[in-house]
């Protein structure tokens, strides 16, 4: 062999050795934050109980306009989150997440009396868009909540934001339906 071949032969050796040490080594780090990742749901506290008052579900339930009822619940989830954020700053951890659980308990309530409502009639678009609207606006204010949080509290608080963007989806999918408008004669 000549001496360009030995060291092209070494030089392809040692590369291998340390793709093979650099595979290893990326294989450690994701087992150990994938372990990590377990940990901190295993420290994490249970999601509180989505339930909301007696007083909130009878004045919701004497509401039969859909859109009164609308604004009614979106007060409600903003007194709901306002008390979190009190709840919050004061440091009571267990009665920010159960005012959360509230919170959680209103938007579900809340969507799925929409969905029931208006089913198969347009005429209920506004009352989507003015909920989607509602939403959007209780989106900083749970990230605020969330920055100051213990780590134990984090999970659940991490999954009510994302839960929140996916309401908002479904809120505003209805604004846009699968009809063909038909082109009108000039």
């Amino acid at each position: 062999m000549s001496i360009l071949a030995q060291k092209s032969h070494r030089i392809l050796k040692a590369s291998a050795s340390r793709l093979l040490l650099s595979g290893c080594v990326l294989t450690v780090l994701s087992a150990v934050s994938f372990a990590q990742v377990e940990d901190d749901y295993a420290l994490a506290a249970p999601p509180p109980v989505r339930a909301m008052s007696k007083a909130e579900n009878s004045q919701l339930a004497a509401k039969a306009d859909v859109k009164e009822r609308t604004k009614l619940a979106l007060e409600f989830m903003g007194l709901r989150l306002t008390k979190a954020e009190e709840f919050n700053t004061k440091g009571e951890f267990n009665e920010m997440y159960n005012e959360l659980g509230a919170f959680h308990a209103l938007m579900d309530n809340a969507l799925t009396f929409l969905y029931d409502s208006s089913r198969g009639a347009d005429k209920h678009l506004d009352t989507f868009k003015r909920f989607e609207m509602a939403l959007r606006a209780f989106a900083p204010r749970l990230g605020v909540i969330r920055r100051e949080l213990p780590t134990e509290y984090d999970p659940y608080v991490r999954n009510l934001i994302k839960y929140l963007r996916d309401a908002r989806s479904k809120a505003v999918e209805p604004l846009f339906g699968d009809m063909v408008v038909p082109n009108r004669r000039t």
